[in-house]
Parts: structure tokens; C-alpha cells; sequence
């Protein structure tokens, strides 16, 4: 499929090029379906569209059980048999919820990233939770993808107009890791992390005031191994962890971005899965997070967020789908989540 994704200029950002994804890693839910057809799928979607009402679960049996390359591929058997293309469609005969899912599932990776930044910035107000967790989450080559399809879809830089949406420390650290340029080595220095675990502390706990921006100098450039292992040595250090430290010197948004990548350093599955039980357990279920986490991850890691899921928060993730989504969306994400041990 790789040669197929490059010919229709699809960018390959979740496996091929990114050390974090090897396809030997990939731990989605959602697989590559054998003997996959995209004129036959095409046909299908075209006939549950056009016919006298949408056939949803059409829609969704045929979007959930394909990877996003095989999608790509209906996609462009869709228009060339139709002359329309299969978002328009999607589009014009859905609504609400359950269209933004369909749309989502037939988007590449990169370009769905850069989407939901987009809804980030856009309108009144910036939502800086999206924010964060897509600059906390992403991996180096993920985040190059995303600028890449935001120069793509407006013409200007993603950092150009980062800078007008946010503002001083927060500012700072998230313009760090829209750079995608943290350290991806895998070796760890162990004296280093000592080194840096002083720092940290010095800056931080042991001084009146905090020099914020030693926490986000080492926080955005250091790599993850040497970060887990700073982690530890700062423990070892204070006796607190530097979550802990963080949440008590610091407020505000760089307290929430530094705190996420602090959480995404020890497992970016369970960071996720958090961000699901409190998109379904606050005030109301926060759909826009359910779809963009659920559809982002399943072909990534999925599987690893039900596991954290199920440790964090004693039930399945599934169930609590169940219980707090309903209709054609509810079953969509369910659809992609898949039950327990499937």
C-alpha cells in the first residue's frame, strides 16, 4: 500500500517513516481488509447514498472496516464513478455528529491532524486543549506531516499562525514542538538526566520563583527515553514527581501543556485514555474528542488505550462508549473501539 498512498499523494505519516510506528509496532484496531475491492465498496456507498434514504449502516460497515489507505482508495474509484467526491457526499446526506466521523475516517492521518487544528484556532476564541494534546501526542514526523498539510490547505505556515493565537510561556512551548524537533535517539545518558534532574529541581522547587523556561527547554527538546529516565532521577532527587512539582509551581495553560507532555513521556496510550474518560465523564460527552482520538489512534495504538483504559478506570472502554454515545455515531465508535480482547 505504500506505493499506492504515495501515488495519490497520500502522506505516509503514521508508519512508514516514523520510529515510533514501525509496522511491526502498529497496535490499531482497525486492519487492512483482505481481499479489498474499492470499485466494489464505491458501488456500495453509491447505491446507500442515492437510494431513497442514506443506508448508514452501509456507510458505516464499509468506513470502519478498511484501513485509511484502502479508504483512499474508494475515495478515488467514488469520484471517478460518480464525479462527485465521497466527502461531498458524506457531507450533503448526513448530519451532526456521525457526518464529522464519516468525513474523519475517510481523511488522511496528516490531514486530519491539520483539520482539527484548524477547529482549534478558528472561530471565536482558541480551544487550547486540542491543542495541547496534539502538540503533546504527536511524534517528530507526525507534527512535520501536520505543518505540511496545513502549508498545503491554506497557504501559510502552521507556526505563522500558532503565533497569533496564543501568547507568552505557552506561547513558547508549543512553538517548540510545532518544530517537530525533539531528540528521537534511543540511547540514555544517564548522567545527563541526573544533570538535567538538578535543573529542574533548581529551577523549580528549590528556588523562590520558577524559571519556567529551563522546565520547557528539556520538557520539548530531550528525547522520551532520556525523558523517563529523568523522570526518575528527579524522584529520586526530591522526593516528589516532577508532575507533582509542576502542578505546584506553575498555573494556567503552561501548567496543563507541560503536565500532558510530563504524561505523555510515561505513555502516551494512557495520557489518550484519560482524555477519553473525561471527554464522557465531565459535564456532558464531549464528541469532537471521542472522534478525534478514536478514528486518530486506530491505527496507531488504539488497542494500547483500551488496555491504560481498562487499568485507569476499572470498566472497558467499550462499555462506557455504550453508555454514553447513542445512534449511528455511538455505533460507529464502537465499530472502530471493537469489544475487549477483538
Amino acid at each position: 500500500f505504500w506505493a499506492l498512498w504515495e501515488r495519490l499523494g497520500i502522506p505516509q505519516v503514521i508508519y512508514q517513516h516514523d520510529p515510533c510506528f514501525t509496522k511491526s509496532t502498529v497496535r490499531g484496531t482497525i486492519k487492512e481488509k483482505p481481499g479489498f475491492n474499492p470499485g466494489e465498496d464505491a458501488a456500495a456507498l453509491r447505491k446507500a447514498i442515492e437510494g431513497i434514504g442514506t443506508t448508514e449502516k452501509t456507510l458505516i460497515d464499509i468506513l470502519t472496516q478498511r484501513s485509511n489507505a484502502q479508504r483512499q482508495l474508494v475515495c478515488k474509484a467514488y469520484q471517478d464513478a460518480t464525479g462527485r467526491t465521497l466527502c461531498d457526499d458524506l457531507e450533503g446526506d448526513t448530519r451532526g455528529d456521525l457526518e464529522g466521523i464519516l468525513v474523519a475516517l475517510i481523511t488522511p492521518p496528516a490531514k486530519f491532524d491539520c483539520q482539527e487544528f484548524i477547529g482549534a484556532i478558528k472561530g471565536a476564541g482558541t480551544t487550547e486543549s486540542v491543542l495541547i494534546e496534539l502538540f503533546a501526542s504527536r511524534s517528530n514526523h507526525q507534527i512535520k506531516a501536520m505543518c505540511d498539510a496545513y502549508l498545503a490547505e491554506t497557504g501559510r505556515a502552521l507556526i505563522h499562525d500558532l503565533k497569533s493565537e496564543v501568547s507568552g510561556d505557552f506561547e513558547k512551548t508549543l512553538l517548540i514542538l510545532a518544530e517537530g524537533k525533539r531528540v528521537e535517539s534511543t540511547n540514555v545518558d544517564v548522567a545527563k538526566a541526573k544533570e538535567d534532574a538538578k535543573i529542574l529541581y533548581e529551577a523549580g522547587e528549590k528556588k523562590w520563583g520558577t524559571d519556567e523556561s529551563k522546565f520547557i527547554d528539556i520538557l520539548c527538546h530531550r528525547s522520551v527515553p532520556q525523558l523517563r529516565q529523568t523522570l526518575v532521577e528527579y524522584k529520586s532527587l526530591s522526593g516528589k514527581t516532577l508532575q507533582e512539582s509542576i502542578e505546584r509551581e506553575m498555573s494556567g495553560r503552561l501548567e496543563d501543556i507541560l503536565v500532558a507532555i510530563v504524561k505523555c513521556v510515561k505513555s502516551v496510550p494512557a495520557y489518550l485514555a484519560e482524555r477519553l474518560y473525561k471527554s464522557m465523564k465531565g459535564a456532558g460527552t464531549t464528541e469532537s474528542t471521542l472522534t478525534r482520538i478514536i478514528v486518530g489512534r486506530s491505527e496507531v495504538d488504539l488497542q494500547d488505550i483500551k488496555a491504560e483504559y481498562k487499568k485507569l478506570f476499572g470498566t472497558s472502554l467499550y462499555s462506557d462508549i455504550e453508555s454514553e454515545t447513542s445512534g449511528d455515531f455511538g455505533q460507529t465508535l464502537l465499530k472502530i473501539c471493537g469489544e475487549d480482547g477483538k
